[in-house]
């Protein structure tokens, strides 16, 4: 965490197009629902920042807590399901109608976009969602992205509009993403319990000792913690872009940040950007299943660049198809690569532990040589 000189408004300056992240604890007043307040200012700064020459793409969190609002109720936490994808129906209209008075006060159009997991796990609807995004970005319409929490059970289970964001950075081919957040940034320790915390301003690297200072998250309506922040930081920082944490709930702080300020947490991305169809191997597109692979195999995926071949598979778990990401692991149980493959399941568990000379004789045909060529395959 050592800290080093880099220029924040170059840095800023050079995006041209913005991926920004709000969270619920930003847009929503205690029980009240949706502040207004915040989404006027809000929606000023964005403003502000496209008049720079900028593009913004919002992802937008609080139709949940919007319903919640509505329905009288406060928390989600122990809520069933079905009533979290209620009041993410009632207050996702509410949301939007919010954001389209408020931005067409300065002459702006938004366009609501609702995506689910499965949507950028296929990669033509990933690729036509790209297309659509695009042509909006074309004229001047600001796309305002949520998850379609109302049909989509795994992400209000066990995903955020952090790591959604993440996936939207990739999605638009964006250079930087801003997490507004109702904390101002990563802290050696949580604030909220240990007085002597203090503000990281710059992170080049996430370590283990990174990690140690992220707690998770403590707020009622809201899903992502900094646990969650700094696995988007990881995702995006793979993809060859920064991403800057500060604290949504203070006036003009998005201004403040683009003219070069030192507020919240700036994460820099590595060196080398990842391809950006391995990227969405590695981050986007859903594992259906894992294969796990002797040590001999082992070592030829991650050290010398080889394909993986049937010979080296001893297990096989999932129900999987040709085409699907699996998981690949070693005899530990450690994840360590990820890949789509030209076998399905049921194939796979035929050929396993098999030369490649065997398969026609086994399956009657053999497509390929190789369960994962080296170009689908992503080394984690």
């Amino acid at each position: 965490m050592k800290n080093i000189q880099i220029n924040r408004k170059t840095i800023f300056s050079r995006s041209r197009r913005i991926v920004i992240k709000v969270g619920s604890a930003v847009l929503t007043s205690s029980d009240r629902g949706l502040d207004q307040s915040r989404i006027e200012r809000l929606a000023s700064d964005i403003v502000a920042i496209m008049a720079q020459g900028h593009e913004v793409v919002l992802v937008s969190s609080g139709a949940i807590a919007a319903g919640l609002a509505k329905l009288g109720l406060k928390k989600t936490k122990g809520m069933p399901l079905s009533l979290k994808q209620a009041a993410a129906a009632i207050g996702q209209s509410g949301l939007m109608w919010m954001y389209e008075k408020t931005f067409d006060t300065h002459g702006k159009k938004v366009a609501q976009v609702l995506l689910t997991r499965e949507d950028l796990s296929n990669r033509t609807r990933f690729l036509n969602a790209r297309n659509t995004l695009q042509t909006l970005l074309d004229y001047g319409v600001i796309p305002i992205i949520n998850e379609n929490d109302t049909v989509s059970v795994d992400e209000i289970k066990f995903g955020d509009n952090d790591n959604l964001s993440s996936m939207v950075v990739h999605l638009t081919d964006a250079d930087l993403l801003v997490i507004l957040s109702d904390i101002e940034g990563l802290y050696t320790a949580d604030p909220k319990i240990d007085s002597s915390a203090v503000l990281i301003p710059l992170v080049e690297k996430i370590t283990a000792e990174v990690e140690r200072c992220a707690g998770g998250s403590h707020t009622t309506i809201g899903t992502g913690g900094m646990c969650s922040k700094l696995m988007t930081a990881k995702k995006v920082g793979a993809y060859g872009v920064p991403m800057v944490i500060v604290d949504g709930k203070k006036n003009g702080v998005l201004q403040a940040l683009f003219e070069g300020a030192e507020v919240g947490t700036l994460f820099l991305p590595k060196p080398e950007k990842q391809d950006s169809r391995k990227h969405w191997i590695a981050y986007t597109v859903c594992s259906n299943g894992r294969v796990m692979v002797d040590d001999g195999a082992l070592e030829a995926l991650m050290n010398k660049g080889k394909s993986l071949l049937p010979g080296g598979i001893v297990k096989v778990e999932g129900n999987f198809k040709v085409g699907d990401c699996v998981t690949c692991v070693d005899r530990s149980e450690r994840a360590f690569a990820r890949g789509l493959v030209k076998y399905s399941s049921a194939d796979l568990e035929r050929i396993k532990g098999l030369k490649t000379s065997q398969i026609e004789a086994v399956l009657g045909h053999k497509d390929y040589d190789e369960v994962i060529h080296r170009d689908d395959l992503v080394i984690l």
